[in-house]
């Protein structure tokens, strides 16, 4: 049986942490930004953890 590929869009927009967890951007740190504070932009900026119950899909796409 062939390897299964791997779908680009998901390895794109996420990535595995050394600890096996899965991290993500955040969203709406594109466009809009004139009327969003400071501290609300900053925290954006940081990465995000993926819940649990959503890990699974997201490794049985990346491997």
């Amino acid at each position: 049986m062939p390897k299964m590929k791997t779908k680009r869009a998901v390895a794109k927009r996420f990535k595995k942490t050394a600890t096996g967890k899965v991290k993500r951007a955040k969203v709406g740190r594109r466009h809009l930004l004139g009327h969003k504070s400071r501290s609300r932009k900053r925290s954006l900026r940081k990465p995000a953890i993926v819940p649990p119950s959503f890990e699974k899909q997201i490794r049985n796409v990346m491997d």
